[in-house]
């Protein structure tokens, strides 16, 4: 792996890391609509 290869892939896993926590609030909200929505 040279020097390129190894910036891309901190690149990447750096949107990864981006990207799974926008994931966890859209499921945290989801569940949050959800429960309001039971509760009416």
């Amino acid at each position: 792996m040279d020097v390129s290869d190894a910036r891309r892939l901190k690149l990447l896993e750096t949107e990864n890391g981006r990207l799974k926590k926008l994931l966890a609030d859209q499921v945290l909200d989801n569940a949050v609509l959800k429960d309001l929505v039971g509760k009416s």
